[in-house]
């Protein structure tokens, strides 16, 4: 039980991340190119400092998790966490929503519930060197396309940055999930480690551009989704991960749910206006709809 505390945990975590740095990415200047810069500016923010440290302890959250749960449920768990950022504004702090949104949430909900009921805990097979160099070149491949990708505004670069981010993320979980349950030393002086730093930057940078020119939840949304389905696969055919027997129809319905409704809140985010390009910082918008998940994945 100790890995499914564990991720429910790290939604509430990754949820408070993404609430708190696309306030902070959207007050801070938009640039019209990929910005290496952009982190140092907003660490002097103390609301980005707040979500950068949500994002941390989801992360260290789901490492820990998949030390014995398999990839399509911990991704699919972290993926439900722009759904419960919605569902917190909506509570907290009066954020409007629409029906379709409901309905979303309610689905995306739903399918966790059936990867739950058919997840199998086992720990995940070695890391290969071929797979290890495989990785590399992925997330290699994901630096550079992020240069024109940054290039897009509003809703188109929003999710196109998301969509590159879900790709190192996907590298960051396939490459930890080997390592998780080995001794600290053995993982501190392995190589999938030193490819989940690299991802982990990575991905942080292009979601936090992605947050600057689009809405929170069509960044976080894309994201997930590719994340979500790319670790999936490698991680039933690569790593070892299990369904329980007679559960497979449950577990690949239950995954098509999430990933259908990450799509969707993507989907009906892109009707929400974009930021406007800026050489100065501006402040938030008075109001903020829902499915910008503003007030930060």
């Amino acid at each position: 039980m100790s890995g499914y505390v564990l991720l429910a945990l790290a939604v509430v975590s990754y949820a408070v991340g993404i609430v708190a740095q696309t306030v902070a990415a959207r007050r801070t200047e938009i640039r019209e190119r990929l910005d290496p810069g952009l982190l140092l500016r907003l660490v002097r923010d103390r609301l980005f400092l707040l979500g950068f440290a949500g994002q941390v302890g989801g992360f260290v959250l789901t490492y820990l998790a998949r030390a014995t749960l398999p990839l399509y449920l911990v991704q699919a768990g972290a993926a439900a966490a722009v759904g419960l950022a919605a569902v917190g504004g909506v509570v907290l702090l009066g954020w409007a929503v629409r029906v379709v949104e409901i309905v979303v949430l309610v689905a995306m909900a739903l399918g966790l519930v059936l990867m739950v009921d058919g997840a199998q805990p086992s720990v995940a097979y070695d890391v290969s060197t071929s797979l290890v160099l495989v990785l590399v070149a992925i997330l290699a491949a994901t630096a550079l396309l992020a240069v024109p990708a940054a290039r897009l505004r509003g809703a188109r670069g929003a999710v196109a940055l998301g969509a590159l981010a879900g790709v190192a993320f996907a590298v960051l979980a396939v490459a930890c999930r080997p390592i998780a349950d080995e001794p600290l030393l053995v993982q501190l002086l392995s190589a999938p480690l030193w490819i989940v730093v690299a991802s982990a930057l990575v991905g942080q940078a292009l979601m936090t551009a992605g947050f600057q020119r689009g809405s929170a939840t069509a960044t976080a949304a894309s994201m997930d989704a590719v994340s979500t389905v790319i670790a999936a696969l490698v991680g039933l055919a690569l790593l070892g991960d299990r369904i329980a027997t007679g559960h497979t129809a449950t577990v690949l319905t239950g995954l098509a749910l999430v990933v259908a409704a990450v799509v969707a809140l993507a989907v009906v985010a892109t009707t929400v206006p974009a930021a406007a390009p800026s050489s100065v910082a501006r402040p938030a918008p008075p109001t903020v709809p829902a499915t910008t998940v503003e007030g930060p994945p």
